[in-house]
């Protein structure tokens, strides 16, 4: 099976670096013309060269003007967007008890609202279309959340529900819309392979595949999800976590 996507036009939200970039290098890789949207890109000179040129737009996701100024410049190069990859997001983590609104609310316009406003920015270019993928960045925490995730799980599990809602309102189109759920990425904003080695083996063992998850792990369900071969599959979440509690002691069958 070949997932042809050349030609189509990619919008990555969150792509200046991290996971976002490599989702956007990995879409440039297959011939797609990628425009990464962020709030600030790194200086060229101090990053390596990128093997595929990816597009840099400005963009602040919580921003309704920010926003649909970015989607019309992209349509204004390349005439459409066939795919949006909704990666942006925040972790904001503590007690219920101790999360301040500011913090509880930034968690929510990010990862929430940035969704909300990318989506509705970049429908109405793919019903006019008649087609396109819309593929949000929710989370495991949205499947089994963790003691001091409040903010976090459930910004994730709103995106779910949104994503279901968007399916089915823009299922007349020929538009999917999914969520797709990662495990355990390590990234600066969560240092896992920084952890001491005792706490890195806890975190492991939840796993039926007891390794790190790579980014390019992701990428290769969101490209699949961007091709003609997922035309049939909307308003769902997708596990791409390596299996995490898939039972209640996966490790038990490395024989720990």
């Amino acid at each position: 099976m070949e997932l042809d996507l050349r030609n189509k036009v990619v919008v990555v939200t969150g792509a200046a670096r991290g996971i976002g970039a490599v989702i956007a290098q990995r879409f440039a890789g297959e011939g797609s013309t990628v425009v990464a949207f962020d709030l600030a890109f790194p200086d060229p000179a101090e990053e390596p060269v990128a093997a595929h040129p990816v597009e840099q737009v400005l963009c602040n996701v919580t921003d309704p003007e920010s926003v649909q100024a970015a989607v019309d410049e992209v349509a204004r190069r390349h005439g459409t967007i066939d795919v949006l990859v909704n990666n942006a997001g925040i972790n904001v983590e503590g007690p219920v008890a101790e999360i301040a609104w500011e913090r509880w609310k930034a968690c929510f316009d990010v990862n929430v609202g940035g969704v909300f406003l990318m989506s509705q920015a970049v429908a109405p270019l793919m019903q006019a279309a008649g087609g396109g993928r819309i593929i949000n960045a929710a989370s495991f925490a949205a499947i089994v959340p963790s003691v001091a995730s409040a903010a976090y799980s459930a910004s994730k599990s709103a995106v779910v529900q949104l994503t279901r809602v968007l399916a089915s309102e823009l299922g007349p189109w020929d538009i999917t819309v999914n969520a797709y759920a990662p495990g355990m990425v390590p990234t600066a904003m969560n240092g896992f392979a920084e952890m001491p080695t005792e706490a890195q083996d806890r975190l492991l063992d939840t796993l039926s595949l007891r390794r790190w998850e790579s980014p390019d792990d992701v990428a290769n369900l969101l490209i699949f999800l961007a091709s003609d071969a997922a035309s049939y599959i909307t308003g769902t979440l997708l596990d791409v976590s390596g299996g995490k509690l898939a039972t209640q002691i996966p490790a038990r069958a490395y024989g720990r």
